[in-house]
């Protein structure tokens, strides 16, 4: 083999191994370094956190799933002081979807303060969490970014979303995993809610859907 079919060689098999690579999973949910999400810890995970007496952590299984942290810390806010929330939220919180947060539900993240609420919401729309990792690394260093990150979501596309994709929703297992792409391709959100819960309870649907969208 001369140079010049060398060359060639080492081409094709330089693209056939792209073809066959698979892609690279975008998470869509910011990987937890600190907090565990308030709809879906264990009686354990709360009852760990010292703020949270027997009697809150009680209500708060009773009333979740929370459709916003701004529920759930209406909810704290009965018993807690905003000192005590901020420090509960170093632990918990219920994560916010990048495109629809207000300005007062990313102040409730601790340390976000005023000029980071201004650079979440200046990038949207947000197509993924790699967009707020590229945008936001600007700003802080590493840890920061990965504390912060920890908060949010960006919607995952219900027809598109790689299994990796899917499964950084918090609850999500190998058997929902299955539902979700049983049901491909999804026409509205009606046809989300109809299957998925088959397998589910109400409550349970409306917090999975707060994490997926039809493009």
């Amino acid at each position: 083999m001369n140079y010049s079919q060398s060359l060639v060689a080492a081409a094709l098999a330089a693209a056939t191994c792209l073809a066959v690579a698979p892609p690279a999973a975008l998470a869509q949910v910011g990987k937890s370094v600190t907090i565990v999400d308030a709809n879906v810890a264990t009686e354990q995970q709360l009852s760990a956190i010292p703020q949270l007496t027997p009697a809150l952590v009680k209500s708060i299984l009773a009333r979740r799933p929370f459709p916003s942290v701004t529920e759930f810390d209406a909810l704290l806010g009965q018993t807690l002081s905003p000192e005590q929330r901020a420090t509960v939220y170093g632990r918990l919180f219920v994560h916010l979807n990048l495109n629809t947060a207000t300005r007062e539900q990313i102040l409730l993240i601790p340390n976000a303060g005023p000029r980071m609420a201004r650079e979440f919401q200046e990038y949207r729309p947000y197509k993924a969490l790699a967009q707020f990792h590229r945008e936001i690394d600007k700003y802080v260093d590493d840890t920061e970014l990965a504390r912060l990150e920890q908060y949010v979501f960006v919607p995952i596309d219900l027809n598109a979303a790689s299994d990796a994709d899917i499964q950084t929703i918090p609850g999500v297992g190998a058997r929902l995993l299955r539902e979700f792409k049983e049901y491909r391709p999804y026409k509205a959100m009606d046809q989300f809610r109809r299957e998925i819960g088959k397998y589910v309870d109400d409550k349970e649907v409306v917090r999975l859907e707060r994490y997926v969208t039809i493009n």
